[in-house]
């Protein structure tokens, strides 16, 4: 196995996390988004991430992962519906960032205010989303093929901050 990318120099704040099919690193955008960045780096920090399972695959689409009830497997009754001890997070969009291909955005209910813990990777530019989810990240490198390989009911093994 390679060794992980030293990201200690990069401009902006940066998370690992190791799924199932390997590591994927994400610039976090504090700028655009910082109640959704402050929320990931918190949650890291709790360790909340470690053994959710990814429940939502839409190929060509999004891949989705942060329902904690997925530690108790994908057919949990309420599988998609729960979030973190925290309260839910404010929409932060802003018109420079895009559902492309590579984004990592806020999933939420059907009011904009109601993110929480659920996020998603963009695997094909979906502009119709754009303006409607808080986009605040983007996968770093060549992360995603490894998200182009991951399935429901793949793991998070580790997720942290590795650059402040």
């Amino acid at each position: 196995m390679a060794a992980d990318p030293d990201y200690s120099n990069h401009p902006r704040p940066v998370i690992r996390v190791v799924t199932t099919k390997g590591p994927v690193f994400i610039e976090l955008y504090p700028d655009i988004a910082p109640k959704h960045v402050e929320r990931m780096k918190q949650l890291a920090k709790d360790g909340f991430y470690v053994g959710i399972l990814f429940h939502r695959i839409v190929p060509d689409f999004v891949a989705q992962v942060g329902d904690p009830l997925t530690k108790k497997g994908l057919n949990t009754p309420g599988v998609g519906s729960a979030g973190s001890k925290y309260p839910n997070l404010p929409l932060e969009v802003s018109p420079t960032q895009r559902n492309s291909r590579g984004a990592l955005a806020m999933a939420r209910k059907p009011d904009p205010n109601s993110a929480n813990s659920q996020f998603y990777f963009v695997l094909k530019d979906a502009p119709h989303l754009d303006g409607q989810y808080t986009v605040f990240g983007r996968v770093l490198g060549d992360g995603m093929s490894v998200i182009d390989k991951v399935q429901a009911g793949d793991a998070i093994q580790a997720f942290d901050v590795v650059k402040e």
